[in-house]
């Protein structure tokens, strides 16, 4: 199976940041756009707002709240599917269901121009992964076209960012390293 035809799914944590973000905006969700879930499915991830977009204004200049979006926020879309499982008794299978439609028509119908989605792909590594090691499994920001996604290029990321990124990849190269000492030993 070639390796672009691998992905996995941070698009729930995807459609919670652009839902929160939109909450606290006072908008409706399509209103809002380009958030970023860097990294792993865990509470590592690192949901990013620093390049989305409300209304076409940027979401920090929107919501003029830093402490809200460094905090709370990043921690509420971190884990919320933990929080609808406490508060319900069961997991949020509607939502990942939707998810899961979402990301498989964003990958063969296309991203909207101007738009793009998060996604878990293979890191090709250096630069163009944004420093992420070669054949990791990472979810970066991608656009989709004629069913082939391509990691958005050239986004600053800032101090803080860099920090929060290599966090949940350091955390992604160990859960690697088992699996692969785990299929070693079979």
């Amino acid at each position: 199976t070639p390796k672009e035809n691998v992905t996995c799914l941070p698009r729930l944590d995807h459609n919670r940041a652009l839902g929160q973000v939109a909450q606290k905006a006072g908008v409706p969700v399509s209103d809002v756009k380009n958030c970023i879930i860097w990294g792993n499915h865990s509470s590592t991830q690192y949901p990013d707002v620093n390049h989305g977009l409300v209304c076409g204004k940027p979401i920090r200049e929107v919501i003029g709240d830093d402490v809200y979006l460094n905090g709370e926020f990043v921690t509420t879309v971190q884990q919320r599917g933990a929080a609808i499982i406490a508060a319900r008794k069961l997991s949020s299978a509607l939502s990942a269901a939707s998810s899961v439609c979402d990301h498989v028509r964003d990958w063969i119908a296309g991203t909207p121009e101007g738009t793009w989605t998060s996604m878990g792909v293979i890191s090709p590594g250096g630069d163009q992964a944004y420093g992420i090691a070669e054949g990791l499994m990472y979810s970066f920001p991608v656009t989709c076209e004629n069913g082939k996604w391509k990691i958005v290029q050239g986004l600053p990321i800032d101090e803080r960012s860099r920090s929060l990124m290599d966090a949940t990849a350091r955390e992604l190269a160990e859960e690697k390293a088992m699996a692969e000492e785990l299929i070693a030993a079979m």
